[in-house]
């Protein structure tokens, strides 16, 4: 839960700190932030021998940095793609909301790796159709640029899951996280230096925007406690739960975010917009929930 509060409040991070410095160099700052914190909590992990398959051959660390450039690519497109639906004004609950779509796309894109889910998945992708109906179409304008940016950062995030869901097993998952967080960060320069620096009126305008602690604490927020401790608790955590539970628990970052948005920024939705939140919250729940025994097919077993 702790893990879900931080990630929550992230999303006021991420505006405040894409509006100060551009949202491709926010991420970029933030994730090699991110992937330094890691590296003390990886050296007392291995002090005290409780670093999970830790790499010792040359082939087990070659295959580590595979893993990681494939995740961290996966994670570049994802949260730049989300970056950019906050900088384009989409407010905290929103985007909170839309981005948790990812625990419905999971199991769907699933299917494509054989891997079957309930009926009561599909249910919450009926309701969360609705939920994106009475979040996004308002006024008259249908689906904004930033909604679909955020849409397509949730589509993004599913992939970047089922990769570290291939993954982690194989190797060192804190590792793992520290080179996806560096590969991150270093793409993540590329859009900054076409984009965000030309918008600064140059490189030294661009310079100029990190002077200031308007910049540094919600960098340094992301970076430190949204990376760095929010992933750590994750993986001390984890382990202790049903995978069921442990997601749902952390689907509540949409909830921590709304409410943060609320207090922190002031924002505020419309009863429409509401409705949506809960419709979508709901589906997030449904397509959580373990299935009763009698809906689950019974396999032969065979000695």
């Amino acid at each position: 839960m702790l893990t879900a509060v931080i990630w929550g409040v992230a999303f006021v991070a991420q505006t405040e700190g894409g509006d100060a410095v551009g949202p491709f160099s926010f991420n970029a700052v933030r994730f090699l932030i991110g992937s330094v914190v890691l590296v003390p909590v990886i050296k007392a992990l291995d002090r005290t021998k409780f670093s999970v398959r830790r790499p010792v051959t040359g082939e087990e660390r070659k295959r580590l940095w595979i893993y990681g450039c494939l995740v961290g690519g996966a994670l570049f497109p994802a949260v730049n793609a989300q970056q950019l639906g906050i900088y384009l004004g989409a407010q905290v609950s929103k985007a909170g909301f839309l981005t948790a779509l990812y625990i419905i796309m999971v199991p769907i894109l699933g299917l494509f790796v054989k891997k079957k889910c309930g009926w009561n998945v599909w249910l919450g992708v009926l309701i969360s159709i609705a939920g994106l109906y009475f979040l996004c179409m308002t006024g008259g304008t249908g689906f904004q640029l930033m909604d679909l940016a955020l849409l397509a950062s949730a589509l993004l995030f599913s992939v970047q899951i089922l990769m570290i869901d291939s993954f982690a097993p194989l190797t060192d998952p804190v590792r793992l996280s520290s080179i996806q967080f560096l590969v991150c960060g270093v793409l993540s320069f590329i859009p900054a230096l076409i984009f965000d620096v030309p918008r600064s009126g140059g490189f030294a305008g661009w310079m100029g925007s990190f002077a200031g602690w308007e910049a540094w604490l919600p960098i340094l927020y992301a970076g430190v406690l949204s990376s760095g401790v929010a992933y750590t608790l994750q993986v001390v955590a984890q382990p202790g739960l049903n995978p069921t539970i442990a997601s749902l628990i952390m689907s509540f970052e949409a909830v921590f975010g709304t409410l943060a948005g609320w207090i922190l920024l002031h924002q505020t939705l419309s009863a429409r917009e509401v409705a949506g939140c809960i419709l979508m919250f709901a589906a997030i729940i449904i397509a959580q929930l373990p299935l009763p025994a009698v809906f689950i097919k019974k396999e032969k077993v065979t000695e």
